[in-house]
């Protein structure tokens, strides 16, 4: 008796640490040093090519990480590439293919209206393989897919560190 007391205690033990394990997830996440990084190379690529822009990086949650704001840009560029980095990494997608994907999409056209989503180019998300990890936006050149341009610019310039 003693002994299948033991064994079932054993087994209840070994399920619910296994219950346990599944229910925990790890996840990837960016630091405040790489967040850095991708804004400043995002902000440097539009400054070269001679628009001042803002660029925001957001988490895979989309809470913002680290904005910077390029001398001479507009006020509206924080707020816009704030809300490009949280459409990207919220949705996992460019905010160019969404806002292209809303347009020939009749039900997408309702995704305007979702609080804090901008489909704009401009947002790209920022992955570890097929892992969104957060997002970049960018708010200020003079059309959507030149801001996507400097984010994917931004991006490349840290491809040897999001493995």
């Amino acid at each position: 008796m003693n002994k299948l007391i033991q064994t079932t205690a054993l087994t209840l033990a070994f399920a619910a640490t296994a219950a346990s394990a599944q229910a925990v997830r790890t996840e990837k996440n960016m630091s405040l040093e790489l967040a850095t990084q991708i804004a400043a190379a995002t902000v440097a690529a539009c400054t070269t090519n001679g628009y001042a822009v803002a660029a925001a990086v957001v988490d895979r949650a989309g809470s913002v990480r680290v904005i910077h704001r390029a001398d001479n840009a507009g006020p509206h560029t924080l707020s816009s590439a704030q809300a490009k980095a949280f459409t990207s990494a919220s949705a996992k997608n460019t905010t160019m293919a969404m806002m292209e994907g809303s347009q020939k999409n009749p039900a997408g056209a309702n995704l305007v209206y979702m609080p804090g989503f901008l489909l704009l180019g401009g947002g790209v998300p920022i992955k570890v393989g097929n892992e969104t990890i957060g997002a970049v936006g960018v708010g200020g050149a003079p059309g959507g897919h030149l801001d996507e341009q400097c984010a994917m610019a931004g991006i490349a310039k840290v491809q040897d560190l999001l493995k």
